[in-house]
């Protein structure tokens, strides 16, 4: 009964945490976070109860290192990019709450998922709040050697930091650069695709979010 409780737990507390990874349609979602809730809960017990004598902490370490191969496979690089990190920290967290639900410790679980909620959902919001000044620029250049460079000092003359660069092949004689830029206060989106247009070898430029 108990073992059937605590795996039951495993399944309400990795789908809550799995949800907001779903709804924003990231690489691990609902059924992954689950399913590694589930697994960790399951390892854990078997430590606990089938072993004897046996340390069950070596078990509980081997679940976090595989976990550890698990979430890099959620990280993705894109160029200068690097996307999944959050999903690859989640997984490791739930992991964790797993792990905590097949000993018993309900009280430790059950405050984790909550706080991994607040996190996930709501610290999602504040951080686009935070980071409202970032936008986003497309531009295509002339493929020659210290393009980008030219950007980048056009875009520190304003005062723009650019917070990532992922660059593709457009044609033979053109580049594609999607570039991230954090906007100090008094800069607007529309100065700075003004300012790239000024540029030699600069043919075409879109802004969005």
């Amino acid at each position: 009964m108990v073992v059937a409780l605590r795996l039951v737990l495993a399944v309400v507390f990795g789908s809550i945490i799995g949800l907001e990874r779903e709804v924003h349609n990231h690489p691990a979602g609902f059924r992954t976070h689950v399913l590694v809730c589930i697994g960790s809960t399951l390892f854990t017990l078997v430590s606990v109860n089938s072993f004897g004598g046996a340390d069950p902490s070596r078990v509980a370490a081997q679940i976090v290192s595989g976990i550890g191969f698990l979430g890099a496979g959620t990280i993705l690089r894109e160029g200068a990019t690097i996307r999944g990190l959050t999903t690859a920290a989640s997984l490791w967290s739930v992991a964790g709450v797993g792990m905590a639900i097949g000993t018993g410790y309900y009280w430790g679980a059950t405050l984790t998922t909550a706080l991994m909620v607040v996190v996930l959902f709501f610290f999602y919001s504040l951080e686009k709040r935070i980071w409202q000044r970032t936008k986003k620029v497309d531009i295509i250049v002339a493929d020659a050697p210290g393009q980008l460079g030219k950007v980048a000092s056009k875009l520190g003359e304003m005062g723009v930091s650019i917070k990532s660069v992922d660059i593709s092949p457009e044609s033979s004689e053109h580049v594609a650069i999607e570039l991230i830029l954090k906007l100090p206060g008094p800069v607007e989106i529309h100065e700075v695709a003004a300012a790239l247009a000024q540029l030699d070898g600069v043919s075409n430029i879109k802004t969005g979010e």
